[in-house]
């Protein structure tokens, strides 16, 4: 059986959370806005669309639901049947049948609103079948309201399950109330589980983790056990009794000798008699606790007859005590090797091994003959084994020179340096300076060094060593010189050139109006300047040059005819102008025609974000006291 991660189940909403949530995401992830020149098929894609993405959100998380629960019949059967004492296995199939009921439905709803929206003929139509569409599956929602309820409280009940490996190697708590087992498990495991000293403080299972021979075993405290009859025990008992069933273990069976937990030795044996059908085929270890208070040697006769049975039954009694630790070590040693050696034999008296004895082959040679051959042995193996044996002088310790002298050892780092020059080891170190040592900047001969470096630079000086000649130029070089002379020069008229030319004199604006021929000679004249009878000026040369402008003739309104052909039929009149008496009329049934349409159109645009204000004018909600001014209207 497959092992079940219930931490991972994801959190199930409430059914208004569910709707709230789909919508939301079909509102954000599908197109909001229908323009006008959408064509019809075009609009009812747009609708489709909505009610397939809805209802395939709805349709992946009710799957993801149903999925994310553990079947009772794929899980271990000790997990199966804690499910059924904590959460009732009917009610349990039965909200998860109702989930997958209503996803069932919601499927059919999509595909039937889809293949109707197929037939609207109008927007509105295909608006109101998304509305029906998304309306019913909301409601469908809705109906399971309390399987989501249920499901949410059944999926945190079980996240918070101690995670138990049911084919692990593992040791079982089980007793009384308040003889000792959640003080036992704290002894030999890392958990901390609550000691209270009154009964039924443990009232679920708890597991915690050790090592024995370098192995993962998992302690398991079980709550405690009354003596009654199964179908009168609770919810609490029926765990610990689940987990003896079905968990292949060692158990611990604990009992009180000291009788604090308020039963009596004999109420413990008969509650031990009774669940000894379920101890089958398992290791059993009987744990006398709280020996410190009371041991078996001092109980009566009686109740030392009663140990004195079960020992002779095979069962082992060990006295422990949680208190001084006594015997504990001894118990959890005990119950891992019996539980061990347990799993060992099982897996024995299996098919597997067969399996595994069939691929194995031990060879065992015969003997040739009866002629004795020792084994050999080389004598460079042999000498190297004899200079092992024998005991060199040993090397004097430091710590041998230190007991030899007493007080008179001083500690002698330096004798073990490994030095160039065994004599330097006792030299004493220059001192240092920020970091530097001054012994290397110290040189006793440097003012000799600097006078004969200063005699030798004297000398160089006098020979002419320094002395550069001018080299003579050549004429080449003399050619380039006046050529770059000679461009230098021209450069320098250029730009004087260019300084001289006017480039930026006045020019006519581009918003200069075109003068009439005769204006500018009136002007003229009347500035003393004879302009007549001089036709070779420029300005009438160039408006000879340009063209005329031809005027456009107006096309003259040609006459009607005088007569109709009477093969010509009428056309019949339009319906928008049937029955009206004058275009005035026919204008005002326009206008009322597209007043009607206006609320029709705006129902059909609407989407799930809008916000409608139905009262355009809702005083009511606007007007209420005021500081000045007369409040009779009210």
């Amino acid at each position: 059986m497959a092992l079940y991660n219930f931490r991972k189940i994801m959190v199930v909403p409430s059914a208004k959370d569910f709707i709230d949530l789909t919508l939301s995401k079909t509102q954000r992830k599908t197109p909001t806005v229908i323009h006008k020149h959408y064509q019809i098929h075009r609009i009812r894609h747009f609708y489709m669309r909505k009610v397939k993405y809805t209802q395939q959100n709805y349709h992946d998380r009710l799957t993801q639901i149903i999925m994310d629960f553990p079947k009772l019949d794929d899980i271990h059967p000790f997990y199966a049947d804690l499910m059924n004492v904590l959460y009732d296995k009917d009610h349990y199939k039965l909200a998860l049948g109702q989930i997958n009921i209503a996803k069932n439905l919601i499927d059919n709803v999509g595909k039937d609103y889809v293949r109707l929206m197929k037939y609207g003929d109008s927007l509105y139509r295909c608006k109101q079948l998304k509305r029906a569409a998304l309306g019913r599956m909301c409601t469908i929602i809705k109906r399971q309201k309390q399987s989501l309820e249920y499901l949410e409280q059944v999926r945190q009940h079980l996240s918070r399950l101690p995670t138990i490996d049911p084919n692990t190697r593992t040791l079982l708590l089980c007793g009384y109330p308040n003889v000792g087992k959640s003080s036992f498990i704290n002894k030999v495991t890392r958990a901390d589980v609550d000691v209270q000293p009154y009964a039924f403080t443990t009232k679920s299972l708890f597991v915690g983790h050790m090592d024995y021979k370098y192995l993962r075993w998992q302690v398991i405290d079980t709550p405690g056990i009354l003596d009654h009859p199964l179908e009168d025990r609770n919810t609490i008992e029926m765990q610990a009794i689940t987990a003896l069933a079905h968990l292949r273990s060692a158990v611990l069976y604990v009992m009180d000798i000291s009788e604090q937990c308020g039963h009596s030795l004999e109420e413990q044996l008969a509650l031990f008699e009774n669940i000894k059908p379920l101890f089958a085929n398992k290791p059993l270890i009987i744990v006398a606790n709280k020996c410190d208070v009371k041991r078996i040697s001092e109980l009566s006769e009686e109740n030392q007859k009663i140990f004195a049975e079960l020992e002779a039954d095979g069962l082992p009694v060990i006295e422990t005590s949680t208190m001084t630790e006594e015997g504990v070590i001894q118990v959890k040693t005990e119950a891992c090797d019996r539980l061990l050696a347990h799993r060992v034999g099982t897996k024995m008296k299996g098919n597997k091994v067969n399996d595994v004895l069939n691929r194995l082959h031990l060879a065992l040679p015969t003997k040739r003959d009866n002629k004795e051959r020792p084994p050999f042995i080389p004598e460079g193996a042999l000498m190297r084994k004899k200079h092992m044996e024998v005991d060199g002088p040993k090397k004097k310790l430091e710590k041998d020179v230190e007991m030899e002298m007493g007080d008179e050892y001083i500690l002698d780092l330096k004798k073990y340096w490994d030095l160039m020059n065994p004599s330097e080891k006792y030299d004493v170190i220059p001192e240092i300076w920020e970091g530097h040592n001054i012994a290397d900047y110290i040189d006793p001969d440097i003012m000799n060094k600097l006078e004969q470096l200063e005699k030798e630079e004297e000398l160089k000086e006098k020979a002419g060593e320094y002395d550069s000649d001018s080299e003579s130029e050549d004429e080449e070089m003399m050619g380039i010189r006046l050529l770059a002379q000679q461009i230098r020069e021209k450069k320098k008229l250029k730009i004087l050139e260019s300084k001289e030319k006017d480039i930026h004199g006045p020019r006519m604006p581009r918003t200069a109006k075109k003068v009439q021929q005769k204006t500018l000679e009136q002007e003229m004249t009347n500035l003393g300047l004879d302009v007549t009878g001089n036709s070779e000026v420029h300005y009438l040369a160039q408006g000879r040059r340009s063209r005329s402008v031809t005027r456009k003739r107006k096309r003259e309104d040609s006459e009607p005819p005088a007569s109709m052909p009477l093969s010509r039929s009428r056309s019949a009149t339009p319906r928008d102008v049937s029955g009206l008496r004058d275009a005035r009329m026919v204008k005002k049934a326009k206008t009322m025609m597209k007043n009607a349409q206006k609320a029709m159109n705006q129902l059909g645009k609407k989407g799930e974000a809008d916000r409608t204000v139905f009262d355009l004018k809702p005083k009511h909600l606007f007007s209420g006291k005021r500081k000045a001014g007369s409040t009779s209207r009210r």
